[in-house]
């Protein structure tokens, strides 16, 4: 060793002893980042053709981001589509701030949940989630009326459906109970005599919706957003969810 070299010990003296040193924890990264790049690369969409404020918003996870033909399906209505492939409720929770509030929407039609139940959150958690993402909203959008589409019955996620079941319910008397909000049941049709998921509905993966799935849904949500009660109107869901 050369002479005036010191060396750092590797343990601290201590009146116990030697104790390894102690290392500073790092905050965990929140998981919604995953997101991100898709999050960019509507913000750079964004600014090379601003959308119209006070649009209809439509949001959520894949079933949101596949619909290509949202402005056609839903002419001469104005809208603006920001799906966000995989994500949960909670991801739009968090990113509602980028992809929600900046486009001062007069109603938002919002669909998430089926990603949720299948990371193990119950739904009750769904449920929360979803109160959680109006709540923030709220703030930045009073006057915003906001459109939950349920949960849907993918033949490839049959495991799960009795908890969306729940969900779904779950969700429509919390819109039901609060003023400003409507549940739409978009599920039920979806299902055949027996309560089976209509399998022509679905692209192959049995998961995302074919052209045949969105054309079903289009009627139900026009009627839907054409409904669209008064302000002071006590809410009503759009479906029975059966």
């Amino acid at each position: 060793m050369l002479l005036g070299a010191t060396c750092a010990p590797a343990f601290a003296a201590t009146e116990e002893g030697l104790k390894p040193p102690v290392e500073t924890a790092k905050p965990a990264a929140d998981p919604a980042t995953k997101w991100e790049s898709q999050v960019q690369a509507f913000e750079k969409k964004d600014k090379e053709s601003p959308p119209p404020q006070g649009a209809t918003l439509f949001v959520g996870s894949s079933t949101i981001r596949m619909w290509s033909t949202l402005a056609e399906d839903f002419k001469p209505m104005a809208v603006i589509g920001r799906g966000v492939g995989g994500c949960q409720i909670s991801d739009m929770v968090y990113y509602a701030d980028r992809l929600v509030i900046p486009y001062k929407p007069k109603r938002i039609v919002f669909y998430a949940g089926d990603n949720d139940l299948v990371s193990k959150k119950d739904a009750a958690r769904v449920a929360a989630d979803f109160k959680a993402f109006v709540e923030k909203v709220r703030k930045g959008l009073p006057d915003a009326r906001i459109y939950f589409l349920s949960i849907k019955p993918s033949p490839s996620r049959a495991k799960v459906w009795d908890e969306a079941r729940k969900a779904n319910q779950a969700v429509r008397e919390y819109c039901q109970a609060t003023a400003g909000l409507t549940y739409i049941d978009t599920a039920t049709p979806m299902l055949d005599a027996e309560g089976k998921p209509r399998p022509e509905l679905f692209l192959k993966d049995m998961l995302h919706m074919n052209r045949a799935g969105y054309e079903l849904w289009i009627p139900i949500i026009k009627a839907a957003l054409e409904k669209e009660p008064a302000r002071d109107a006590a809410p009503v869901g759009a479906g029975a969810g059966k």
